[in-house]
Formats: structure tokens, sequence, C-alpha cells
């Protein structure tokens, strides 16, 4: 790829940019978004493996399994752990493991609670990153304040049996 070269994600926002500005709105339905993209010509698919798509459709459909265990919860059974694996000079490409919780060892379980525990940390920082920009920067209004600490909505959530 160029140095100049835009990546797919850029080209993706650029896409949404155009939508923007040649309707003159600032909010979006994407999927508005994308049938204009596809009838204006302005995108078109990449062309993907029989393999490809059945691997992502997999994914879809291990993250949405889920069995009730002995103590009536509704639990996820199956859960991905990344993990680097050597091919060669040092190399190394990125896997991902899919485990049965009833079958997985507990090294293997702990790497994928961790990894998941970590993407959410991920996503709480960057919410906060926005909440202070946005009340730095655009709020003219009383602060949004975000609170961090979902021990009170998760023993909540229990108590009213919620599901997802």
């Amino acid at each position: 790829m160029g140095r100049f070269q835009k990546t797919k994600n850029e080209m993706l926002q650029d896409i949404v940019e155009d939508y923007r500005r040649k309707h003159g709105v600032s909010s979006v339905n994407l999927r508005e978004v994308a049938a204009w993209a596809v009838r204006e010509k302005v995108w078109e698919p990449e062309p993907r493996s029989a393999a490809k798509m059945l691997a992502e459709d997999l994914r879809v459909a291990l993250r949405e399994e889920y069995f009730t265990d002995p103590q009536g919860r509704r639990v996820r059974k199956k859960h991905a752990q990344r993990i680097l694996k050597e091919v060669g000079d040092g190399k190394h490409e990125q896997l991902v493991l899919w485990h049965d919780i009833a079958e997985a060892t507990r090294p293997q379980m702990q790497a994928a609670f961790q990894q998941r525990r970590h993407g959410i940390v991920m996503d709480c920082r960057q919410l906060h990153q926005d909440v202070c920009s946005y009340n730095e920067n655009y709020n003219k209004s009383v602060p949004i304040q975000m609170v961090f600490d979902f021990t009170e909505d998760i023993e909540e959530s229990d108590q009213e049996g919620d599901e997802y």
C-alpha cells in the first residue's frame, strides 16, 4: 500500500461524508447511505471467497450461541481467544480459536475472558474521551456525566433476569 493511499475505513468514512454533503444532513441512516453508495456506484463489493464469507457467518453464529447453566443463567457457549502463531522467519500470524466453555481449559478461558474484558475497557476509555470532548467543545448545557462502575447495573440486571 502506497504512503498516500487511503485505508478501507478511510474510504468508507469518505462515502459517509460525501452522502452527508450531497444530501445536506448531519445525521445518517447507514442503510440509506449504503443503498445510495451502491446505486450511485460509489462503492462496489470486494470479491470474497466462499470460505471467508462462511467464516464470518460462523463467527456471528458462535457469538450468539447460548445455553442455560444448572443455576439457570444464560451463558455464552463459545468463546474466542486471539493467539499469535509463528509462520516462519520470526513472523507471526494472528489466529482466533473458538473454545466451548464446557470443554476449554482454564488457561484458554482465562485468556478469552481477559481479552473480552480488555475490549470492554477500551470501549469505555473511548466513550470517556468522546464525552469529555463533547462536554468541553460542543455542549452548551449541563455536562453529561458517565459512570463507569457497572456493579449496580449488573446486580440490577441479575435481579430482573434480563436477557440480552
